[in-house]
């Protein structure tokens, strides 16, 4: 393993390979520092092609020892053209990151797995979080295949799909009164109180790297050639910013040729701190969420600041997605892809069409971080099915009819 400490983000403040979520001095978020000089001395090309097709290919650039028996192993997900939605967005070359083909169909697979091996060497024998949905499952399916223990806390009124999903794995499931940032800070409470692993409080430094391995990936399935332009959805903002900071460990180690792409972030206009802070250039103020995005509806964004930065700092934009073209949007994405995402999906679309500062000649990346099937309601104006009598000579002239 090449990390060597934790450091703060904000006051670099160094602390040890421990469950501790934020600084102990400012409070800020904390980032494992890696053996860079050792580091360049032996991950190359070859070594890394010759690694596991999962994030355990990446296991030197991760703050844990890769598992000698990789379960349920997430990542290496398949990168796919979608000519078709090129043309309607308007660009050249256009390419679908489809995190749908993870084990609980969605991105949060990857930071899990990198958070239960810290928990497991820890001593911890429950993981636990507070999640929109799709990090319940993804916590509940680690823990049964780990052998561990799983609580997660909820919001009560999450999409039932999500909750089915998640249950389906036997972990104890709270249903907690109020929105998101409500679990939040209640875990954030227990994390003082219970010798639970939460994956995304005590356990974040390390959850967080998880996320590096989406830029990884689409370095390497692009033959070392980063794309111009990578869309994004932005919740936490953590996603957003280690993918920004994934493609800089590889310039970092010489293992990429070109410039590092520019990147579009996408929040629903329901829960738009973040796009807020980016267009009116100030830092991040919290907002209540009323959106049907509800993966993305976080009011008060814990890298929220940071993803702003790394917009900034990639040349890159954040875009607020009205509510009423999420729905069309994934549409859009289904009936030119063949690829149904959830409505994280349809705000990262709409955040690529938004985004003026994309050319025509861009090869451009767009994350799905989630499966559509758990997200039903905002497709639901395309269900309209027409109606036929059992007669094949009637369907004939009906179609004859209408030609």
């Amino acid at each position: 393993m090449s990390a060597l400490s934790l450091s703060c983000r904000v006051c670099a403040t160094e602390h040890p390979l421990e469950a501790v979520g934020t600084c102990r001095k400012c409070f800020g978020p904390l980032d494992p520092v890696y053996d860079w000089d050792r580091l360049r001395a032996t991950v190359t090309r070859e070594r890394l092609a010759a690694g596991p097709p999962s994030i355990w290919r990446y296991a030197d650039l991760l703050p844990v020892e890769a598992p000698e028996e990789a379960r349920l192993a997430p990542g290496f997900t398949p990168l796919v053209p979608a000519p078709l939605l090129a043309e309607e967005v308007g660009v050249r070359e256009l390419w679908l990151k489809l995190d749908t083909a993870n084990p609980t169909h969605s991105f949060k697979d990857r930071v899990v797995a990198v958070a239960a091996r810290k928990a497991q060497a820890l001593g911890f024998e429950t993981l636990s979080c507070s999640s929109t949905g799709n990090l319940a499952g993804a916590v509940a399916a680690r823990a049964a295949a780990e052998g561990m223990e799983a609580a997660v806390f909820v919001p009560a009124d999450l999409e039932p799909e999500k909750l089915a999903a998640a249950a389906a794995y036997g972990p104890t499931l709270y249903a907690v009164d109020g929105h998101y940032d409500h679990c939040s800070r209640l875990t954030v409470e227990l994390s003082f109180e219970l010798p639970w692993g939460f994956v995304n409080v005590n356990l974040r430094s390390y959850y967080a790297e998880g996320s590096k391995t989406l830029a990884y990936e689409i370095a390497e399935q692009l033959d070392w050639r980063p794309p111009d332009v990578v869309a994004a959805p932005i919740a936490s903002g953590a996603l957003f910013h280690k993918v920004g900071q994934g493609f800089r460990d590889f310039r970092t180690l010489g293992l990429v040729d070109g410039p590092s792409p520019r990147l579009i972030g996408g929040q629903a206009e329901g829960c738009q701190p973040v796009a807020t802070a980016f267009r009116d250039r100030t830092t991040v103020t919290p907002v209540r969420p009323s959106s049907i995005a509800r993966s993305l509806a976080i009011g008060n964004p814990a890298d929220g600041d940071f993803a702003v930065t790394t917009a900034r700092e990639t040349g890159g934009a954040i875009h607020a997605v009205p509510e009423d073209d999420i729905g069309e949007n994934m549409a859009l994405l289904a009936r030119t892809t063949g690829v149904f995402g959830e409505t994280a999906a349809g705000v990262t679309l709409g955040a690529l069409r938004a985004a003026v500062d994309v050319g025509r000649d861009d090869r451009v990346v767009l994350l799905v971080t989630g499966d559509g099937l758990k997200t039903l309601g905002p497709v639901a104006f395309t269900f309209a099915p027409v109606h036929i009598s059992a007669d094949a000579d009637a369907f004939l002239d009906a179609v004859e009819a209408a030609a």
